[in-house]
């Protein structure tokens, strides 16, 4: 698979860009690579992914292990190597079980999850596979989460969704050529594996 856009360098930015740049340069542990290649050729909407990114990140009402087992959720239904790759180490040190990982990894259900895991899982899975989530799993997330986690965790289920879809348009690869941590799988067969 060959990335489709060229590495964009920092000295090839436009000045007016470069502050986005530099705000990204903070928080990315990719650089200016993995979606952000993309997005700077955008710089409008990229600013404004940015900003969107950044809370749902840093700033959300989810529990950072929670946040990051769904933002893995949707690499996995996306088959979205790069986000998968760069995520797994950052819910690892969010205290997500290698267990669980391995077993999302393979496109399995969970066998060890806690029961707020098992709660994110359900959701994201519904909503992102289904497009909606049955009531009584709703009202369960609402009650044990909150309203606002709740939204929040939509929220960043869609975004992911997105930057897997821009991911993967892209063809954003494995940085220095690594292996693919996900077998690619297709979309029939995760809906099967994974509800």
């Amino acid at each position: 698979m060959t990335e489709r856009l060229p590495q964009l360098a920092y000295e090839e930015l436009p000045a007016q860009v470069r502050p986005l740049a530099d705000d990204i340069l903070k928080v990315s542990s990719a650089a200016l690579g993995g979606p952000y290649n993309a997005l700077l050729r955008s710089p409008d909407m990229a600013r404004r992914c940015f900003d969107l990114l950044d809370y749902l990140r840093f700033k959300t009402s989810v529990n950072k292990r929670l946040n990051e087992f769904a933002i893995l959720i949707q690499a996995r239904i996306s088959n979205a190597q790069y986000e998968w790759w760069a995520h797994e180490p950052i819910a690892r040190r969010a205290g997500l079980s290698d267990a669980v990982m391995d077993e999302l990894r393979q496109c399995r259900r969970p066998s060890a999850m806690q029961d707020d895991e098992r709660l994110v899982y359900d959701f994201c899975v519904q909503l992102t596979l289904n497009h909606r989530v049955p009531d009584a799993l709703w009202q369960e997330a609402v009650t044990r989460m909150g309203e606002q986690s709740v939204i929040d965790l939509t929220v960043l289920s869609g975004t992911y969704v997105m930057v897997s879809m821009l991911l993967n348009a892209t063809q954003v690869g494995i940085p220095n050529g690594g292996a693919l941590p996900l077998q690619e799988l297709a979309p029939e067969e995760i809906r099967r594996l994974l509800l």
